[in-house]
């Protein structure tokens, strides 16, 4: 196999989900397709890191040169509830499946020291600071993932609410337990709809 190929498939295997037969698979169709496709996928990628920024309010990914996303901006989102999750893409999941008009706040993963992911990497003052903020009662709902690492940040997130006295000024809930897959990112839009609208309260 040419090197270059090989460098290819080693780059496009580095990608999330991406095993090594289908990086080969992907490196080949680049290969055989036309000029035109090639330069431009090459110039969408090229200075995506300054396309993009991050929303001020709920770090979502952005327009360079806009300070808020397009969620936070519209007037006809419910302010006082915010969505937490972990990542952007679990945001996209939600908006797809429809239903929901509050806002979002993207904490950037959760807390994993396994992982070397500790509380002060991720977007949790932000949030505090939007809570103490707020003119009315904001409902906090809690969409982290159902697994170890997600009760972790969700529970950290209980508690400090409680420990700043903040919670006076919000109503807790969590997801339902619909979302087997431990993932939101992998739940269907039924399940993320029930999973909205069955969400408890957290006391």
């Amino acid at each position: 196999m040419p090197e270059a190929l090989k460098k290819l498939i080693q780059n496009i295997n580095l990608l999330p989900g991406i095993g090594e037969k289908t990086a080969t698979r992907i490196a080949l169709f680049l290969l055989s397709t036309n000029n035109n496709f090639i330069n431009d996928f090459k110039n969408n990628l090229s200075g995506i890191k300054e396309k993009i920024q991050y929303c001020k309010t709920c770090h979502a990914i952005t327009d360079a040169g806009k300070d808020f996303c397009t969620i936070c901006e519209k007037q006809t989102r419910n302010k006082n509830t915010i969505c937490v999750v972990e990542e952007y893409l679990d945001m996209l999941t939600i908006e797809q499946a429809g239903g929901y008009d509050g806002v979002y706040h993207i904490l950037g993963g959760a807390i994993s020291p396994i992982n070397g992911i500790f509380i002060g990497d991720l977007n949790f003052e932000s949030l505090f600071n939007r809570i103490e903020n707020a003119d009315d009662k904001v409902e906090i709902i809690l969409a982290t993932n159902p697994n170890i690492e997600g009760e972790a940040t969700s529970s950290y997130i209980k508690e400090e609410i409680e420990k700043r006295k903040l919670k006076h000024k919000t109503f807790l809930s969590r997801l339902s337990r619909g979302l087997s897959s431990g993932y939101i990112e992998f739940a269907d839009n039924i399940t993320i709809i029930n999973a909205l609208k069955e969400r408890k309260e957290l006391k």
